[in-house]
């Protein structure tokens, strides 16, 4: 079962093999700090977050490097609006995004780069491309020359003849910065400092980084010359990682990633997400609405990682009904393990992965649906295939008291329900809902039961009616037979 992976940069799906056996360098393009994170980051980040979680699964050692731009025309923006500093608005909207991030489950990256911090690999890399003339000066700022690169436009298919032919009527030539360059399609490495901006001292002048050379520093000096992976939304597919690649191969020679993967966009009842549509929806104000974050996770990941995603109050309900079915399964364990004599405390419970000697076949069919390419849609419906198990025996021990199915394979069900949900992210807080799901005791329920029936012996059925609609509310049923009522929560 070869992991294969569809490639931005061939544009066709190619087996995975990384740099050095057994280890992945992946670097994820992360957000531009000057504002609240949104439903597109959120689809991004839980991406790259279960694509991790995956390759970890499967036996790789991954380096996740994911980089914070807090240098940006934004960012100042927004600083002198506050009156504030280009560092205080990173650093406030960094804390939030950690906020966010834990609230929907994201692991942490192994180091978070920052441009700011990175100022000496970016100018040694401007250093670089100016000594191999892919680079020039003018005037304070310092340029790239696009048409010295022979592969620039080799990610994007874009072709330069093809840009110049539209680009005519969109250029101002009284512009200041298209006078200093050399070509319309050159780019900014380096910015002259302009008065009342945070500037850094350089060979060209105080200034301060361009965008671009910022990711191609940072991979650089975390990662290397040549990564595994580099991610990003299909957004940054040009001009930023166009940009990103003619800078790093025009200095090192070599490829800058063997594998180029870009997520979908998010689009907001059909229509693209915006401000100025007002349907922009920040992750903070989605799931201070109640929605919950497992379901969030769940919306993501019913879609193919590629393909652009629909967020609308139908489909953030629909995976609200499909998290339920899930985390009822992870629930399975906690609620019946006792009766069905599992010992859960002493930690005697391995729990199944690749690596096992024990055959599994959910593990197996998952791997083998989640290696076309990450497809997390056909794994999640190995791990609905296991909740409804779950829930069909559940109900079983619940109405009958016992089950036909063995404890045993029962556990191993259990288990991998439990370890194929961990690999996409999907956790349920077992204490908070075993103990307050429908907030009574099992105790209390016991005895409302026991209350029930004395009403029924002294033929008080109105009480009786009274009680078990009382617990209907509370979200538990009650089944009377011949051996007396069981009772389950809804």
């Amino acid at each position: 079962m070869t992991l294969t992976l569809y490639n931005t940069l061939t544009r066709r799906p190619e087996p995975f093999e990384t740099v050095e056996p057994g280890k992945v360098k992946m670097y994820y393009c992360g957000v531009t700090v000057y504002d609240y994170c949104h439903l597109g980051h959120a689809r991004a980040c839980i991406v790259w977050d279960v694509v991790r979680r995956y390759l970890q699964f499967i036996g790789y050692e991954v380096r996740y490097i994911q980089n914070f731009t807090d240098i940006d025309d934004k960012i100042l923006n927004r600083a002198c609006v506050e009156h504030s500093s280009m560092e205080a608005v990173a650093d406030r909207f960094i804390k939030a995004y950690f906020e966010d991030m834990a609230r929907l489950g994201i692991k942490e990256a192994d180091e978070y780069p920052r441009a700011t911090h990175t100022m000496n690999g970016i100018q040694r890399l401007i250093h670089e491309l100016e000594n191999k003339g892919f680079a020039y000066p003018a005037e304070g700022d310092v340029y790239y020359a696009v048409r010295q690169f022979a592969e620039y436009g080799k990610l994007s298919g874009r072709k330069l003849e093809d840009m110049q032919a539209g680009k005519s009527d969109r250029v101002n030539v009284e512009d200041p910065e298209y006078q200093k360059k050399k070509d319309p399609f050159d780019f900014a490495l380096w910015k002259a400092a302009k008065p009342g901006e945070p500037a850094w001292e350089s060979p060209w002048g105080a200034g301060r980084p361009g965008w671009h050379i910022e990711c191609s520093a940072m991979v650089r000096d975390r990662l290397g010359d040549t990564i595994d992976i580099h991610a990003g939304g299909a957004d940054l597919i040009f001009p930023h990682h166009e940009n990103e690649i003619a800078q790093s191969e025009a200095v090192t020679g070599k490829p800058l990633a063997l594998y180029w993967l870009h997520n979908g966009m998010v689009k907001v009842d059909g229509e693209k997400m915006s401000k100025s549509l007002g349907n922009f929806t920040t992750i903070r104000e989605l799931l201070d609405r109640g929605v919950d974050p497992m379901a969030v996770r769940l919306f993501v990941l019913t879609a193919q990682y590629r393909t652009p995603i629909d967020f609308t109050d139908e489909a953030i309900a629909a995976a609200t009904n499909g998290w339920h079915t899930i985390k009822e399964g992870l629930l399975f364990g906690y609620q019946y393990g006792k009766k069905l004599g599992w010992d859960l405390e002493t930690g005697n419970m391995p729990i199944p992965s690749t690596q096992s000697p024990v055959p599994n076949s959910y593990i197996e069919r998952f791997q083998e649906t989640v290696n076309n390419d990450f497809n997390f849609p056909g794994g999640l419906t190995v791990l609905f295939e296991l909740a409804k198990e779950l829930r069909r025996e559940g109900n079983i021990i619940v109405h009958e008291g016992k089950t036909e199915t063995s404890p045993d394979e029962l556990k191993h069900q259990w288990q991998t329900l439990v370890t194929l949900a961990g690999v996409l992210g999907l956790e349920a807080e077992i204490e908070t809902e075993i103990h307050t799901s429908s907030g009574l005791s099992d105790a209390e329920i016991e005895a409302k039961i026991q209350q029930r029936q004395e009403a029924r012996q002294a033929k008080n059925f109105a009480e009786s009616d009274r009680i078990r609609d009382q617990l209907q509310a509370e979200g538990i049923t009650l089944i009377d037979s011949r051996d007396g009522t069981r009772w389950h929560r809804n």
